[in-house]
């Protein structure tokens, strides 16, 4: 079984190493002492964390996922058309799990953009968002 030490643990979950510590006494976080410091198993921080114990190791890629609705106020048809075109065309080579949704409401003259993905193809999104208004 592989182990980690206290600070390894802190920097994976981004914590103090104080607050590992707490866990630790608390028995939240199972541990083993070895000496005057303690062990974690990597099978006990993965079900600490709830997260499957490959995702774990050092240097292990974290996915981080973007949810965000734009709400656009005072758009016509026309623009609101112009937009949800603009969007949804760039998204064709996406990477997988990307994914956009938009609804017009002309009696209020309002679009919504819902934006599901990762930070890159979140970030392209907005700014494509931005640059189609802007223009």
């Amino acid at each position: 079984m592989e182990y980690y030490t206290v600070d390894q643990v802190a920097a994976l979950l981004g914590l103090h190493v104080k607050t590992v510590r707490g866990y630790v006494r608390d028995g939240r976080l199972p541990a083993v002492r070895i000496g005057k410091q303690y062990r974690i198993g990597k099978d006990d921080l993965a079900a600490f964390t709830g997260l499957p114990a490959e995702s774990m190791a050092p240097g292990a890629r974290r996915e981080v996922d973007v949810s965000s609705v734009v709400r656009i106020d005072g758009i016509g048809r026309a623009d609101a058309d112009r937009v949800t075109t603009t969007v949804t065309s760039s998204l064709k080579g996406a990477p997988r799990g990307a994914f956009v949704e938009c609804a017009y409401d002309e009696e209020r003259g309002q679009l919504k953009v819902v934006v599901l993905g990762g930070l890159e193809t979140s970030a392209t999104v907005l700014t494509i968002i931005d640059t189609v208004l802007e223009g």
